[in-house]
């Protein structure tokens, strides 16, 4: 290009208007860093202040709005006085002389209810998850997440973890397996997610120690203890369950060994191996056997005492179940057995009933409102419950309980279940159970 037509093209592009030099001034730079503040906030804006301003930006303000002396060094401008000049100058109005000088506008407050709403649906989503549900006493924990907040700021991410740790606890008691390899096959593969110190593990053992109501643990120990109680790093010999009047057919080893002990009236301590792998295992009898179920070994042992060979089958979960004894639950009911529980009327004993009901297919049995008060009434005097909550089963239970402020505990109705139990050991005619 030539100089004639350099010039000539210099002429042809024409420079800023005067009004977009004046509003591109340096000087006014503390005035636009000021709006685009106040009006990302989201709420209404009036006026602005700003400053200290030094005599130039003083100078290029009063240029900008027109004023025949100097504003003061911390001036205060009307948002209407401000809208006139600029569209006087430019055409254009202030928010998009501020987003074009200074960046896009945000919206502080939108995105602040934004934050909120996500909070509250993601509190409302953990208070009704069906695991929160089916064990009442999991809201206490619920309770206390909402209680810590979000994590990082983050209710996406909160979320995430909640869903992972309400799996997990899903998933429990475990297989007595080592716990990466519990956490690999329960959170798709990632075996170390449960370590000591990550923080589903510690939202996890949160939730333990509510349910179990233990002190929350201090040491790598403790939590090591916290996890076995719970089925996972446990072994198949030291989880056990005990089981009375069960004859299942077949020549598996826990067959014959069930067989045996029920046979001599006597129970049978079946290991988690035993469980796990119990060989050739059935219920022949139709219709399909009832096995009820008891918390405590004395409630057995009594009916053993009372119906010895004749006795119908009765497991016993010894308080808190383990994996054995959840094990064996869900496999008498795949082969077609109906469970029915029965546990102490009092907070734990509701609250390991809300663990069996919702961990396996069983039913209460003799566990309603109606049936405490009527133990009540032959046992009015006793401990204190405890800490009370709610019985998915019998939405009047809890409030029963805490009317009354007595613990029952399952051998004080004793008489009540072995009437129910010999009325099915009258009821039971075919070999493989009788």
């Amino acid at each position: 290009m030539t100089s004639t037509e350099a010039a000539i093209h210099t002429q042809s592009v024409p420079g800023p208007a005067p009004g977009e030099v004046t509003l591109r001034r340096p000087e006014l730079r503390p005035l636009w860093d000021t709006l685009h503040t106040r009006l990302s906030s989201g709420r209404p804006v009036t006026r602005v202040r700003f400053g200290p301003l030094d005599d130039t930006q003083r100078e290029a303000l009063a240029d900008l709005l027109g004023l025949d002396r100097l504003p003061d060094a911390r001036p205060s401008v009307l948002l209407t006085r401000l809208e006139e000049a600029v569209t006087e100058l430019s055409g254009r109005t202030v928010r998009e002389v501020v987003t074009e000088l200074v960046g896009p506008l945000g919206d502080r407050a939108g995105e602040r209810r934004r934050r909120q709403d996500e909070r509250a649906e993601l509190w409302a989503w953990l208070t009704v998850h069906e695991t929160v549900r089916a064990q009442p006493v999991l809201s206490d924990w619920a309770a206390s997440c909402r209680a810590a907040g979000v994590v990082a700021g983050s209710a996406e991410h909160t979320r995430t973890l909640l869903t992972d740790a309400l799996t997990v606890l899903a998933e429990l008691p475990g297989r007595a397996e080592p716990l990466p390899v519990f956490a690999a096959r329960v959170l798709s593969g990632r075996a170390h997610a449960l370590d000591d110190g990550t923080p589903l593990s510690a939202l996890v053992l949160r939730a333990l120690t509510t349910l179990y109501d233990t002190v929350p643990p201090q040491s790598a120990a403790e939590r090591r203890a916290l996890w076995t109680r719970a089925g996972v790093a446990d072994d198949e010999l030291s989880s056990t369950v005990l089981v009375g009047g069960l004859r299942p057919a077949g020549d598996g080893l826990l067959a014959r060994l069930a067989t045996a002990c029920a046979e001599a009236g006597q129970a049978a301590s079946l290991t988690l191996a035993h469980v796990r792998y119990p060989g050739a295992f059935n219920l022949s009898e139709a219709p399909a056997p009832v096995v009820h179920v008891v918390e405590n070994p004395s409630v057995l042992a009594l009916a053993l005492r009372r119906f010895g060979p004749r006795c119908p089958p009765l497991v016993c979960t010894s308080g808190w179940p383990n994996s054995a004894a959840i094990q064996l639950l869900r496999m008498l009911a795949d082969q077609g057995a109906a469970l029915r529980y029965h546990g102490d009327f009092d907070g734990e004993g509701i609250r390991i009933a809300a663990y069996v009901l919702d961990k396996t297919p069983a039913r209460p049995w003799r566990m309603t409102a109606a049936d405490y008060r009527a133990a009540v009434a032959l046992n009015p005097r006793g401990p204190q419950p405890g800490r009370i909550t709610e019985a998915p089963w019998d939405l009047e239970l809890a409030d029963a309980m805490a009317e009354h402020g007595i613990a029952v505990v399952e051998e004080l109705v004793a008489e009540v279940l072995l009437k129910d139990l010999a009325a099915m050991a009258q009821q039971r005619r075919r070999p493989g159970w009788s």
